[in-house]
């Protein structure tokens, strides 16, 4: 298949036209990468280059550094590409003081990076709300430039955000209880630009491409990490994979009308349990985890009226899947064949058959349905 006929997620950001950005992750990396390079070989490297989980090599310019004999700090002024980010232009810095042998790399929340106060999200209350990918893409940096210029690796990284509280109003934060600032988020380093329309068109054009190159299953994934899972899970070719992202709905109608055997739906639980809720779009701004639908969900299940309460009541979707797995109520699952259900209303009796796979942060699956 030539390159201009071949599908998945990069032709479909290719066909949008938009411009990607960076993610904070990758910026807190950057900015991690050329102040340890500093605090170790005496200057900083600018541009400095990091790699991205994907192996994607990007360079970023120092927007503002500073050496003492204590500490390195580089700051990157956040690029989102086109999409319409509040972090975007944001200058996200990384301070970088040594720390004693054996200390390994440890994370501090500076001025605008918010703090974890309540359960339910993939860290402990108390942490800075750097995630875990992009912990690990820092880790890994560090211990790069430290082999390169012989340090021990034992830091400690401070990242900070200008005008970060401000902006993190115009978030979620507040209300899952992440307070002071941003959360420093990615899995892939890079921000996928959404336009609905022009995202729309290119989950048309995937399917196109798929049922052209005889495709007969394809799977429409909420990101990279549910694509992975569905690579693992059935070994299908990029061409079958559709990257939905948020627009389940903008899925379910095309095939309706241009039907394939088979459509596996992946996501996180919390994006899924919105279309098992009977939302089309997922996105966070116009749909929101409805914690009163998954404690319905969880009766059916067998739970209590106490564990329905504090379902009822959880601050995030996670949180309510943990309390469910602890009691032994296959929540999970439940969404996954409420997903089904809801996809199987919107195509209509189009002669395609459905499942749906729940995974969490990790990939890792957490519920699934049978196929119908």
């Amino acid at each position: 298949m030539s390159g201009e006929a071949r599908g998945g997620r990069s032709a479909q950001l290719k066909h949008t036209g938009l411009r990607h950005g960076w993610t904070t992750g990758a910026c807190a990396t950057a900015a991690t990468t050329a102040a340890y390079t500093a605090l170790l070989a005496g200057d900083f490297p600018d541009p400095v280059t990091i790699t991205l989980p994907k192996g994607q090599t990007p360079s970023f310019a120092l927007a503002a550094e500073e050496l003492t004999d204590a500490y390195a700090m580089a700051g990157i002024v956040k690029d989102a590409g086109d999409d319409p980010d509040v972090t975007h232009g944001a200058l996200i810095r990384a301070t970088v003081r040594r720390l004693p042998a054996g200390s390994g790399v440890v994370f501090r929340a500076g001025p605008g990076v918010g703090t974890v106060t309540r359960p339910g999200l993939p860290l402990p209350v108390g942490e800075p709300a750097v995630n875990p990918v992009p912990r690990q893409l820092m880790r890994d940096h560090v211990a790069r430039v430290a082999e390169r210029h012989g340090g021990s690796g034992d830091v400690e990284i401070t990242l900070s955000v200008d005008d970060g509280e401000e902006i993190a109003r115009s978030t979620w934060n507040p209300r899952l209880g992440i307070l002071g600032g941003l959360s420093v988020l990615g899995t892939t380093g890079i921000v996928v630009p959404y336009s609905c329309s022009a995202w729309i068109d290119s989950i048309r054009r995937g399917v196109d491409v798929a049922r052209a190159a005889g495709r007969t299953h394809v799977a429409g994934c909420t990101g990279s990490t549910s694509e992975k899972t569905v690579v693992a899970e059935y070994g299908l070719p990029e061409d079958a994979l559709l990257d939905m992202g948020d627009f389940a709905g903008a899925v379910l109608k095309y095939v309706r009308r241009h039907p394939v055997e088979r459509l596996t739906v992946c996501g996180g639980f919390a994006k899924l349990s919105k279309l098992a809720a009977g939302h089309l779009d997922l996105h966070s701004a116009r749909s929101q985890v409805d914690k009163g639908f998954l404690a319905r969900l969880a009766r059916r299940g067998g739970a209590d009226d106490a564990l329905a309460r504090e379902v009822a009541g959880a601050n995030t979707g996670l949180a309510a899947l943990q309390m469910c797995r602890a009691a032994g109520v296959p929540l999970g699952d439940l969404v996954a064949f409420a997903a089904r259900d809801e996809a199987l209303a919107v195509l209509r009796g189009a002669p395609v058959a459905v499942d749906v796979i729940c995974v969490d942060r990790a990939g890792t699956v957490v519920g699934r349905s049978t196929v119908a």
